[in-house]
């Protein structure tokens, strides 16, 4: 009798090649981006600290249509404005995994989906936790919710260049599902009052989007005044103008057509990621993490119920959510852990996702609003947050850097020089008949080699 096939599944095992490939560059322009995120706040640090008339006064210049409501702040048009076109790439992403990505398949899907819930769920436990034993405000329960995945990543690109690509993959899709939760708590909790008149007018917008889409209508010159259009209307209606963004990027289609080399998603996503990571997010940093950093304000951020709540959560809460969820899924299902891997390597993966920068900024700036002093010591506790779970991933990583070293090196590796890793050729026929014949070729030079140096040395035997 034939035995069955295992249903095992297996954590972070190798991705197929054409994920692989996408999630490389992802991760190339997303490393970009957080390189470019970390000098805007390293910046805007230094900006507010020693010339703080002039940032409050280039933050808080207005500017813009007054009769379209949108007689905006610098500081509001990069949080409602530049933010919209990150979470425009941020739905397009989500699309993408939904239809052609891991999450397509319910199995892969459980892993990242469990492990984003827990790490959301877990660093708002923490910090209400905190704030009802220290009698303080509950408004900023979902600060230390949201990931940073271009912060994270920025990180791994100093210290995790030879992490393996499935840890690199759960580390983006987690913070895709991640952005998905973060927009919907953004939606539901950040919203007091509808202009209904604006909302159903973005919603025909919307529509209209759609419709082109479907269409297959070609221009930018037809898509981004119609986008305008609904960003505003979003924007007037009281939800976050962000919202606008991710519907748009969701009705984009992400799966190639016949004779199509890419989808429209993935080539509007092409487009407009560089924007998102080099411009927009930095931008959005630049204006919203310019607060006085004192040896009185760091004192305030571990003595006050709210801040301390939105550090805790951050560094405990988010890597004990996220190893708990996948411990958890492991636990209590059929897959079990890749062979090649630890669970101190999910540990370190789950405290670097501890680094919450720009959604934990803006939650922040909705959660505290009209309280300037809370608000500003709230952004403080984000940038110390993530700077220690920074640190403590860091550590953890550097621990395992050398077994890192060799499954990258064997992810890598190319010896028929074909252009694709020979660990995806493994089982074809035609790799092992080009690695023959290399193999053929080296024997054939070292038998030469041998003789030759057999010849030099009967030579040298004769008399001097």
């Amino acid at each position: 009798m034939a035995t069955p096939p295992s249903t095992n599944h297996k954590f972070f095992g190798r991705l197929s090649l054409p994920e692989r490939n996408f999630v490389a560059d992802a991760l190339r322009t997303e490393t970009v981006g957080g390189v470019l995120l970390l000098i805007a706040a390293v910046a805007a640090l230094i900006w507010a600290n020693t010339l703080p008339h002039s940032y409050e006064t280039v933050s808080h210049h207005h500017f813009g249509p007054a009769a379209l409501g949108l007689d905006l702040s610098v500081e509001h048009w990069a949080a409602d404005g530049l933010l919209a076109v990150f979470f425009f790439v941020a739905g397009i992403e989500l699309k993408r995994e939904l239809v052609a990505g891991d999450l397509r398949d319910p199995k892969a899907a459980v892993l990242p989906v469990v492990a984003a819930v827990c790490g959301m769920a877990m660093p708002a436990i923490v910090y209400v936790l905190t704030n009802i034993s220290g009698d303080g405000s509950l408004k900023g329960w979902a600060v230390p919710t949201a990931t940073d995945i271009a912060f994270a990543l920025a990180v791994l690109a100093v210290i995790g260049t030879s992490l393996p690509s499935a840890l690199r993959a759960f580390l983006l899709t987690l913070a895709v599902v991640d952005d998905l939760f973060a927009i919907l708590i953004i939606a539901f909790f950040f919203t007091d009052t509808i202009n209904l008149a604006a909302l159903g007018g973005a919603f025909v917008g919307l529509g209209l989007f759609w419709l082109l889409l479907r269409k297959g209508v070609h221009g930018w010159y037809v898509y981004v005044p119609v986008a305008l259009v609904v960003w505003a209307l979003m924007y007037n209606s009281g939800i976050h103008a962000t919202i606008a963004g991710v519907a748009m990027g969701l009705m984009l289609r992400c799966h190639p057509h016949e004779g199509e080399e890419h989808s429209p998603g993935e080539h509007i996503e092409h487009l407009v990621r560089p924007v998102s990571a080099g411009l927009a997010v930095p931008l959005f940093a630049l204006f919203s993490a310019g607060v006085v950093v004192s040896g009185g304000a760091i004192h305030d951020v571990f003595t006050r119920p709210e801040t301390l709540g939105v550090v805790l959560g951050l560094v405990v809460g988010k890597a004990v959510g996220i190893f708990g969820g996948t411990w958890l899924t492991a636990r209590f299902t059929r897959a079990s852990l890749s062979d090649d891997l630890e669970w101190a390597d999910v540990a370190a993966v789950a405290t670097l996702a501890g680094i919450g920068f720009t959604v934990s900024l803006l939650i922040g700036e909705l959660a505290f609003e009209g309280d300037t002093n809370l608000t500003d010591e709230t952004k403080a506790a984000v940038l110390i947050g993530s700077f220690i779970a920074a640190v403590l991933a860091t550590v953890l990583l550097k621990m395992r850097n050398s077994t890192y070293r060799s499954l990258y090196e064997a992810e890598e590796r190319d010896e028929d020089h074909d252009g694709i890793p020979d660990i995806y050729e493994e089982d074809k026929p035609a790799y092992h008949l080009r690695m023959a014949a290399i193999y053929e070729r080296k024997a054939a030079e070292h038998r030469r080699l041998a003789e030759v140096a057999g010849g030099a040395s009967e030579g040298d035997d004769g008399p001097a």
